[in-house]
This record gives structure tokens, C-alpha cells and sequence, in this order.
């Protein structure tokens, strides 16, 4: 699904209405009947207790005033109250306003800013619409608006926001200052990046994306190029797998990974490309490592790698080039180290290496001290820093990292010429062609120890089923995330582990192809 910023989506407003034609007046009809259809449908059993519907000033007030009107069309008692005064009201909002009053439904005027009115309502009411602030607010919020937020998050009540919970930042998917903590929020047309960038997807609450008849921007001459990745978008992805296929129809992915005390990380990562459908799985790891792994992993091949001290050596490249003959893709990087040894292969691979490669954790500190030499490398790389890891390629703080996701990650994507996965709660992928993406599956159970692992072996995966870079770092992370859902709402919210999550990776793939998971 397209992924918007909030000036993105107005320009999407104004080219449907001025160039398309299409009144005003009709889109925010749709929109606020659209919230009125959600809130009641989530919530039929509180319609005798009545809606408590709160407007700012604009269009998101409007839209406030169209869902007042079909919520009373259809029996539910409404109360309605205006932070801004009547006559602040103009064009459609104003229309709309104009049309609730004269069907008897007199709003009440809070701008004066006794609230005591709203506060009282809200002790009785049944569910809270929130339609102060729409998704282009970029200044503080205060007075009033920040006393009647507080009052809307204290009540208790079930609350829906109107195209973005009030207070939130569109864009950052930061507070405000003051923002209210949805229910519901049904957004317009296309969900706004502040919707899916933590903390703003948990005050989001549930996410409805209600279609008010604005057309895709592509054919509106539009260069949206920002994916959220859904169920829908994830179908999209998967290529079918040929019923004839065999073991080398769905390719041999070569991961160099492990170090002594750290072959649980190399285990990981063939477990989650084998759970991903790679064809072949070949683990090269420091030859007292690679001891340990023949015994654990099965259905993978393993091969020893000179060592100094239970790290590669820096011998292992002869070893490894050799290993790369009818390889398909390289994960590399789980458990490696990060010794003279390490940092020389992973060295090698970005001159050397004709194959795409993903690499992680270790590969990446590895490449830390001089990441550009990437944007020299014969083969497309997937790199999968977690914040602290992408500070260090970027010689930059975690909270810088943190403040703005999706510019961090494309700034390295651009500098690097590689794909980057910068994980977290809302993993954000970059290509260095300008798409990005933000996740929309995964809980906070993935929390622990050897996910990152797993999701490596993914993607390694499927760029060795010849997924494109940018396609396999999406659809791997996805299937990831997604995997761990099924699997804790299985199992429980956390307490599995991230081999758990790698053994239901089929689950995944039949749920998300149609099969009976």
C-alpha cells in the first residue's frame, strides 16, 4: 500500500478537486461518513450512550461534522462541541457545519475556553470522535486544544480520530506536545507516514485506510515511491514457485557466519533461509564452529574456514572463493567477529564478490570504519543495522538515527548504493533509487536475542531465489515479522524465541499464499 507524507496528500486533495473535478464537498462527505461507519460498526453496543464529537478548526472539523450528521441519521445521540468559534468556519467545513445546525444539532462553542461543558459530556458518553487536528499539523499544541486533548485520553471512552489522532505529527509520527491516544483511526485514501513511525502507530491504535475516491497518484502524475507493506502488499511480492522446481531451481545460498561461543548466530541464519525456501544452505564457519554446526543443522551443508583463536583468519577468503562456485547469494556477517581476520573477508567480498550479498551485525561493524567502499562493489548488498549498529555506519547518535527513521535510512542507502533494513518496531527499508518502505508486521516479543539472525538467513533466501534487492529485503521482513504474529497470537505474546519464529516461517508463507497455515 502507498505510504504518504501529510504535504503529499494535500497536493492529492487539490489535484482531484481542481484538476479531476471532483467538489470538495464530495470528498468530505465520504470521509466523515466513513468514520461514522467505522465508529459504529467497532462499537454498536455503545450507541445509546451516544457520540461525543469534538472539532477543530478546518477540514478535520468538517469531516467531524459529516460523521455527526450520519451517526444521528442513524440513532445515535451526538453531542457536539467547537474548539474554534462558528464563524471561524469557512468552505466546506463551513457548509457542513451549517447543515448539522439546521437538522437541530447546535454545536457547542468551547473557544472561549471553559471546557467544562466537553468534560461533563465525556462522564457520559459512549464513544469520543476526535476531530481537532488533521495529519498537517507542525506546531505545538497548546491551550485549549491541549486541555481538551487531555480530557479525551483521561475519559476512558473508546475514542475514533478522524485521519490522524490530534497532536500528532503526520510526518515524524511524534507528539506535538499534548496528542491523543486512539481507539481507531480512519484515515483517507492512503495511510500518512506519522501512522506507522513509532510512538505514532501505538496512539494510532488500529489503522482504517477508508477510500473517499481519490485516485492512485500515479495516475495523477504523482512520483509517490513509499510502500507500507501489508498482508496485500506481501501477496504482491511472492513469485510463484514452479511445481516442478527442485533444490537448485530455488538457489544455494552460501553464509559465512559464526565465531567460537557464537555458533548459535550461524544456526539462526540457516534455519531462517530454509524456512525462507532457499534450495541449498551452505554454512562456512571457523573450522571448530563448523564442528559444532554439522551436528545441529541437518539440512544444511557446512565447510570449515581457516581460524585464529576460533575467528576467521585472514587465509579464509582463499577458502571462501572457492565456496562461491554455483552460488546464488551470500549472507554473511552472524557471529563472524570482528578481528583482522573478519574485517579482511568482508573487505574481500565487497571488491571480489559478484554475488548479492545481505550482510549483518558483525559484517556491518566490520564495515563501519569506511562504509563507502560499498558504493564501489561489483554486486548489490542488503545491509540490516539495528539503530546502534547504523549510528556507527553513519558516525551519528542512536537518538539522531531514532528522530528520523526514514531520512536515516535513506541517506545510507544513497551513499552506500545499498539496500538498507534499519530494524526496530518500524523496520524501514531503503533503496539507493529512492523507494522506501516501512513494516507493518511484527510485536514486541521478536525482543530477544537471535531475531536479527533469522531475518539474515531470510532475505539471503530469497535474493538467492533472485528476488531483487529492494523486493527481498521487503517481502523477508514482512514474512519475518509476520511469522512471529501467527506465532505469538499461537503461543502468547512473548516468551518464544527466534528459532520458534524461523520454524514457523512456513506457516507464513501458507497464510500468506492462501494455503490453510
Amino acid at each position: 500500500m502507498l505510504l504518504v507524507t501529510p504535504e503529499e496528500m494535500q497536493r492529492l486533495d487539490s489535484l482531484t478537486i481542481e484538476e479531476l473535478g471532483l467538489p470538495g464537498m464530495v470528498l468530505m462527505e465520504t470521509a466523515g461518513r466513513g468514520v461514522a461507519r467505522c465508529l459504529s460498526e467497532r462499537w454498536p453496543e455503545l450507541k445509546e450512550r451516544g457520540a461525543v464529537i469534538v472539532c477543530g478548526p478546518g477540514n478535520n472539523g468538517g469531516d467531524g461534522f459529516v460523521a455527526a450528521r450520519w451517526l444521528d441519521h442513524w440513532g445515535w445521540p451526538v453531542r457536539l462541541f467547537l474548539l474554534v468559534e462558528p464563524g471561524r468556519y469557512r468552505g466546506d467545513a463551513g457548509a457542513n457545519l451549517a447543515l448539522v445546525q439546521r437538522l437541530g444539532m447546535e454545536p457547542v462553542d468551547l473557544s472561549g475556553g471553559d471546557l467544562s461543558p466537553l468534560a461533563q459530556a465525556l462522564r457520559h458518553g459512549g464513544v469520543v470522535v476526535d476531530a481537532i487536528f488533521g495529519t498537517g499539523l507542525s506546531r505545538h499544541v497548546e491551550g485549549r486544544f491541549a486541555e481538551a486533548i487531555r480530557l479525551i485520553n483521561s475519559s476512558g471512552l473508546p475514542v475514533a480520530a478522524v485521519d490522524i489522532p490530534s497532536g500528532l505529527s503526520g510526518l515524524s509520527g511524534r507528539p506535538l506536545g499534548e496528542a491523543v491516544r486512539a481507539d481507531i483511526t480512519v484515515t483517507m485514501a492512503y495511510p500518512k507516514v506519522g501512522h506507522v513511525l513509532y510512538p505514532g502507530r501505538e496512539l494510532t491504535g488500529r489503522l482504517e485506510v477508508w477510500d473517499i475516491g481519490i485516485p492512485d497518484p500515479r495516475r495523477l502524475g504523482e512520483g509517490v515511491r513509499r510502500l507500507f507493506l501489508d498482508d496485500a502488499e506481501a501477496r504482491r511480492l511472492i513469485r510463484p514457485r514452479p511445481a516442478a522446481g527442485h533444490k537448485g531451481t530455488f538457489g544455494h545460498l552460501l553464509a559465512v557466519a559464526g565465531s567460537r561461543g557464537k555458533s548459535g548466530a550461524a544456526e539462526l541464519l540457516a534455519l531462517g533461509a530454509l524456512g525462507a525456501g532457499a534450495g541449498l544452505v551452505t554454512v562456512a564457519s571457523p573450522a571448530p564452529v563448523q564442528e559444532v554446526l554439522a551436528v545441529k543443522l541437518t539440512e544444511a551443508m557446512t565447510e570449515p574456514l581457516p581460524h585464529d583463536k576460533g575467528e576467521v583468519s585472514p587465509t579464509s577468503a582463499e577458502v571462501v572463493e572457492r565456496l562461491l562456485a554455483r552460488k546464488k547469494a551470500v549472507a554473511v556477517g552472524p557471529g563472524l567477529g570482528t578481528g583482522p581476520g573478519a574485517t579482511d573477508l568482508v573487505r574481500w567480498l565487497v571488491s571480489n564478490c559478484a554475488l548479492p550479498v545481505v550482510a549483518d551485525a558483525d559484517a556491518l561493524n566490520c564495515l563501519s570504519t569506511d562504509p563507502s567502499i560499498l558504493s564501489a562493489s561489483v554486486s548489490p548488498w542488503v545491509l540490516t543495522p539495528h539503530p546502534g549498529e547504523m549510528a556507527r555506519l553513519m558516525d551519528s547518535t542512536v537518538d539522531a538515527i531514532q528522530a528520523d527513521r526514514i531520512s536515516a535510512a535513506a541517506s545510507l542507502a544513497s551513499s552506500t548504493k545499498a539496500v538498507v533494513v534499519l530494524k526496530g518496531a518500524d523496520t524501514v527499508i531503503a533503496s539507493p533509487d529512492g523507494r522506501t518502505a516501512v513494516n507493518g508486521s511484527g510485536n514486541s516479543g521478536m525482543g530477544s536475542g537471535g531475531m536479527g539472525d533469522v531475518l539474515t538467513g531470510i532475505i539471503g533466501a530469497l535474493l538467492a531465489q533472485g528476488y531483487p534487492p529492494f523486493e527481498a529485503a521487503c517481502l523477508g521482513v514482512f514474512v519475518h515479522g509476520h511469522a512471529a504474529d501467527l506465532l505469538a497470537a499461537a503461543k502468547g505474546p512473548w516468551g518464544y524465541v527466534a528459532s520458534d519464529v524461523a520454524r514457523w516461517l512456513p506457516r507464513s508463507w501458507a497464510v500468506l499464499t492462501g494455503g490453510s497455515g
